[in-house]
């Protein structure tokens, strides 16, 4: 691992793109004017499913690894895409002012599984480059500079070209000297005039913390995107990628880049489809050059909402296809199935490099709902049943419906806090999922007939049972629709010994309703409303401990809607990969709305305790506020002190391949 000068913690609350307002037609005639990933106006929860399902299934495990289960994941299994133009929103102003509240949503997860996956790119990183000096003045302190005077008209987002200074690697690599970060980035694509000094800069800075190059970001629609002319076909792009393969070949110093592609990165659109690169021979082709493969895909999408469009969807008629296990979840993964598998044979890894609700933003009322967090969980295990090695949601900007995690608009930082998202609570909790071994794996139950509001799944660790993950999609308004599922393991009625615990803890991931948005619960924690977020999870954690029967049955009881997460002899609150880590400064320039560390622990989120009794806090007149805990203002503008950390900058941290 590098070594990095000290960093100076900026705990900010800041937004370094321009809001906008975006008109949102839905609820037949309703409208209004809102900024997507704060829009606060639900949908009406569905009724209840006629016929009902049982409401009592009962369910029969094994002792030993069943059949169909899946390949053995990684635990860091869910992770971020970060659209490149809003990375200095999302993660921080330069390499000296990082965003706090980031930190600690990242922890969270990094305490749960270990480690933590973000992939910065997008549609925007194939019109990046590094800045040669020529725009130096507009980079001072920044890690980014967008030139709206040559904004794209072949850049689908309309987002204007992105230049990048060395800082931007520098911050990349302080995260994750503070918690225990890996980065995708990508090379830029837009033309074949190579901008390798991206390479140069991230291994001489990031190093052993970098993943993979993304090399296209959805080559099939860069014909649509006017990135290439009308004639331009899958061959063409092979041979690109030839030309790429060559000319780095020429350069020794790119030895380590030719053997971390991460390839074809399509959604199987416009013709294009993965069996036909594989049938053309990519994978063979590029064998030494492949890390891994990936797709990209969006169940569906909002794109007639955001570029005016004739017949936009209505969300609330979308609203169906979110809450059941097999519209948008077991039908769509199961179009996978025969890459993943293929993909195995050839020893590489399989990820859905870019995903989340819908393509455009996301629709309001579904994105940021209730029922997007139990969605996207269910999409997430499935996947993970599907021999896919890993999956990370896309972060937009303010408009955006569906980011896990919004930072406020630049101009609100003064008083207001970040926005959870409904993905980000199903991040947090697929990591305690997977848990911290790499020997998870994964089998969809087919539980209660199969029916789609009820889905289970199976977790196995070290070839034992370890998780039972139980969904209700049913919203209670509709009536009494909770559930009390019934399980054994092992037992006389498959041969196999008693293997029932005597009791299970229970961890819940809850809401009142599908059609909530925030102030979600996991395990009685809660990430808290929009504008209210630091980061931390606050409130006590509650595991419920459900004593088994004699007969070596075990019942418990899923809520509507809600998740419960059984551990079946597994500890329920996982350590850290490595010890938390603390921070602090020494200069307060703002009394209120400051983000603020504790002292003890950066993400207390594993299981935080008494938050009254702390003495850190980023809401004015809640606890004492004073201590060594470090607080700063919500600006740019840095805090200047040292900063002390529990462990040297450059020491070793798990590193992931």
């Amino acid at each position: 691992m590098m070594v990095y000068t000290p960093v100076f913690v900026l705990f900010a609350l800041m937004s370094h793109v321009y809001a906008q307002s975006v008109t949102i037609q839905y609820l037949a005639q309703e409208t209004m004017i809102a900024s997507g990933a704060h829009n606060s106006t639900p949908l009406v929860p569905p009724g209840l499913p006629n016929p009902m399902p049982n409401l009592a299934p009962f369910i029969q495990l094994s002792n030993n690894v069943p059949p169909g289960i899946s390949i053995p994941l990684p635990s860091a299994f869910l992770g971020f895409s970060i659209e490149m133009s809003v990375a200095n929103q999302v993660l921080g102003h330069n390499s000296s002012l990082i965003q706090v509240p980031f930190l600690n949503l990242a922890h969270n997860i990094v305490q749960r599984c270990g480690a933590l996956k973000i992939r910065v790119g997008g549609n925007t990183q194939d019109h990046a480059a590094v800045d040669n000096g020529a725009h130096s003045s507009d980079l001072t302190h920044k890690i980014l500079w967008k030139d709206y005077a040559n904004r794209k008209s072949d850049n689908p987002t309309e987002t204007p070209p992105v230049y990048l200074s060395q800082d931007f690697f520098y911050l990349l690599a302080n995260i994750s000297t503070f918690t225990n970060v890996h980065w995708y980035l990508g090379i830029p694509f837009n033309d074949t005039n190579w901008r390798l000094d991206i390479i140069d800069h991230t291994e001489a800075i990031i190093g052993d913390h970098f993943l993979g190059w993304q090399v296209a970001n959805e080559p099939d629609f860069y014909k649509a995107h006017n990135l290439r002319d009308g004639n331009w076909s899958m061959a063409d792009w092979l041979g690109e990628l030839r030309l790429l393969v060559d000319t780095m070949s020429k350069e020794p110093k790119y030895a380590n880049a030719l053997t971390q592609f991460i390839i074809p990165s399509i959604a199987n659109a416009n013709g294009w489809t993965l069996q036909q690169l594989f049938d053309m021979g990519m994978v063979d082709q590029f064998n030494n050059n492949i890390k891994f493969l990936a797709s990209e895909r969006y169940p569906t999408d909002n794109c007639a909402l955001v570029w005016h469009w004739p017949n936009p969807k209505d969300p609330q008629v979308e609203q169906a296809n979110f809450l059941n296990h097999n519209t948008y979840i077991k039908n769509l993964v199961a179009e996978y199935i025969p890459s993943t598998a293929y993909a195995i044979s050839k020893g590489k890894p399989f990820i859905m490099f870019e995903t989340n609700t819908a393509s455009c933003g996301g629709f309001p009322g579904i994105s940021d709902s209730f029922g997007a967090s139990l969605w996207s969980l269910d999409y997430a295990m499935q996947m993970a049943y599907g021999n896919f090695s890993g999956a990370m949601f896309h972060v937009g900007g303010q408009t955006t419906f569906y980011n896990p995690f919004t930072a406020p608009p630049t101009n609100e930082t003064v008083f207001h806090q970040w926005t959870i998202g409904s993905m980000y609570y199903a991040a947090s909790v697929m990591s305690e999922v997977m848990g911290t071994t790499n020997t998870s794996r994964i089998l969809d139950l087919n539980a209660n007939n199969g029916d789609a509001m009820t889905p289970a799944y199976i977790v196995y660790e070290n070839d034992k049972p370890s998780k039972l993950g139980l969904f209700n999609y049913m919203d209670k308004a509709g009536g009494n629709a909770e559930l009390t599922v019934s399980f054994a393991i092992g037992g006389s009625g498959v041969q196999e010994a008693n293997g029932t615990p005597s009791s299970v803890k229970v961890k819940y991931l809850l809401s009142n309703s599908v059609a909530d948005k925030g102030n979600f619960t996991w395990a009685g924690q809660t990430m808290g409303s929009a504008y209210g977020a630091d980061g931390r999870l606050h409130g006590d954690e509650k595991v419920e401990t459900i004593n088994c029967n004699p007969d070596n049955t075990c019942q418990v009881k899923v809520p509507a809607p809600g998740f419960a997460l059984v551990f079946l002899g597994s500890d329920p609150n996982p350590t850290a990969a490595y010890p938390s880590s603390t921070w602090a400064t020494t200069r307060v320039t703002q009394t209120r709305n400051t983000a603020v560390v504790s002292q003890d622990v950066l993400a207390t989120s594993n299981g935080h305790q008494n938050v009254a009794a702390k003495k850190y806090s980023t809401s004015y007149g809640s606890g004492n506020g004073n201590g060594a805990g470090a607080r700063v203002t919500s600006s740019w503008v840095a805090v200047g002190s040292s900063v002390s950390h529990s462990r040297a900058f450059g020491s070793p941290l798990p590193i992931l391949h």
